[in-house]
């Protein structure tokens, strides 16, 4: 166990400490919570890069810690009133139609391999923006500010790219299935 995939696996214990505070109503404690689970997330590829410490488990534990502290992240805030509820189902829909294509693949045994293309980190970007500003406004209010305003806007637009990368991928997939040889 090397430092990065350490990062990774306390990014995924992060995850329940979260959710609790966040069932405690002690939003800005899980707003530091989640804040640092998201500096183990860059923190983990940049040392992994630098110290040449990139291996079979981290390329495996780091994208599940993104996906359980996204996934997790987007149910409780829906479940709490924080985001609506609609954003999560897109969210988690779109991750399990890649789990399901990434299974498809695998049990046909089609030869794939997944490289996350630009929206998809766009995508990523704003799901995490959306679970910290969702967290930071309710945590610290402004007066100029409409909370319900920002983050329904940061919603659309969330949604609008978390499904354009859902449909990438989808694509990407139909591709592997219709032309093995294609990468």
């Amino acid at each position: 166990m090397n430092i990065p995939n350490f990062l990774s696996l306390l990014r995924i214990i992060l995850v329940p400490v979260i959710v609790i505070f966040l069932i405690q109503e002690e939003y800005a404690t899980a707003l530091i919570v989640f804040s640092l689970a998201g500096l183990t997330d860059a923190l983990d590829g940049t040392l992994a890069r630098l110290l040449k410490k990139q291996t079979e488990l981290g390329a495996f534990l780091d994208p599940l810690a993104d996906k359980v502290l996204l996934s997790t992240g987007f149910i409780s805030l829906s479940i709490v009133g924080l985001i609506p509820g609609w954003l999560t189902v897109i969210v988690i829909s779109r991750d399990l139609i890649i789990l399901i294509g990434i299974m498809t693949l695998s049990m046909m045994s089609v030869s794939y391999e997944i490289k996350p293309v630009f929206v998809s980190k766009v995508t990523t970007a704003l799901q995490i923006s959306t679970v910290f500003l969702a967290l930071f406004l309710k945590t610290f209010t402004f007066k100029i500010i409409n909370y319900y305003e920002v983050v329904k806007i940061l919603s659309w637009l969330t949604a609008f790219f978390t499904i354009i990368s859902g449909l990438v991928y989808i694509y990407k997939g139909i591709r592997f299935l219709n032309h093995p040889s294609d990468k």
